[in-house]
């Protein structure tokens, strides 16, 4: 359970998304994480077709975190249903993965 793991999390606004990306990164459940403003989403949400401006958080861990990290932020979080999605890293920078695993708890 130590395979390094991509986090994808929509959030409002990018304050919140830097509030969050930081607090993760403090508390070392993500190595890294980047906030991309400007996300133009489209979705259904209780019945309504709904379009939002959002920030994309994208963060890097290992799978041993997902759970401590999904709960972490649906607790920070000011979403009802925060957008939370897992991706497994199958490869990439051996120096870069290393400094993950030497960052995170």
């Amino acid at each position: 359970m130590d395979r390094p793991t991509v986090l994808f999390v929509m959030a409002p606004n990018l304050d919140e998304a830097r509030a969050l990306g930081k607090k993760l990164v403090e508390e070392r459940l993500v190595a890294c994480a980047n906030v991309v403003p400007g996300v133009h989403s489209v979705y259904i949400w209780q019945g309504n077709l709904c379009e939002d401006s959002e920030v994309l958080l994208i963060m890097k861990t290992h799978e041993k975190n997902v759970k401590r990290l999904v709960d972490r932020i649906k607790a920070l979080h000011t979403y009802e249903v925060p957008e939370i999605i897992a991706l497994p890293i199958i490869a990439g920078s051996e120096d870069y993965l290393a400094w993950m695993r030497e960052t995170l708890i």
